[in-house]
């Protein structure tokens, strides 16, 4: 049974959306160019803003954004805007999805110079995951200095709405930093 799981403290049992998000994907090593900047996007996102959220529209942001596909969001223009804030499948707000269209610019030079996001961001943490000991999430991180050098990297190369708490939520997301409380079924 799903409820007699260990999991961490934060995951909400009764939203499947959240538990088969935990379970499947949250902490996960990911290396897709793809999905990690889908993921970065969808971050960037929910500042001020749950993460279950966020979630929730995830389909929404995938069907505007032509699946996070980088070179068709860096040809985005102010109609694409439009067409974005009138759907109504993500969260209305302008600056938040001009950051999207921003970030995808941002991303495609990372592309160039270092051959993949998934090189520039793993390389923050030499290529393999931090494993924290989190015996309870209420008691774990936000930030770290590593977070703190990558949001200052970002922000140089213009990257928009990157604050090293999102920028660390990304990390633990992407697995570059496995923060699964230690009793938790996905701790490695």
């Amino acid at each position: 049974m799903l409820h007699n799981i260990s999991r961490c403290g934060w995951v909400k049992l009764s939203d499947p959306i959240y538990v088969a998000y935990h379970d499947e994907e949250w902490g996960k090593a990911l290396h897709d160019d793809r999905a990690l900047f889908e993921l970065l996007c969808l971050e960037t996102q929910s500042a001020g803003l749950s993460w279950l959220t966020i979630l929730k529209k995830r389909e929404g942001y995938r069907k505007a954004f032509e699946n996070f596909e980088l070179s068709k969001i860096v040809l985005y223009t102010e109609a694409d805007v439009e067409r974005i804030m009138s759907t109504g499948e993500v969260i209305k707000s302008r600056p938040k999805i001009n950051a999207i269209i921003a970030n995808a610019k941002c991303t495609q030079t990372i592309i160039q110079a270092y051959g993949s996001l998934d090189t520039y961001l793993w390389n923050f943490v030499e290529g393999k995951p931090i494993l924290n000991d989190v015996p309870d999430y209420q008691t774990a991180v936000c930030t770290s200095s590593i977070s703190d050098a990558l949001t200052k990297d970002m922000k140089k190369r213009g990257f928009k709405f990157v604050g090293s708490t999102t920028i660390y939520a990304f990390m633990q997301a992407c697995g570059m930093v496995n923060d699964h409380e230690n009793s938790c079924m996905c701790k490695a």
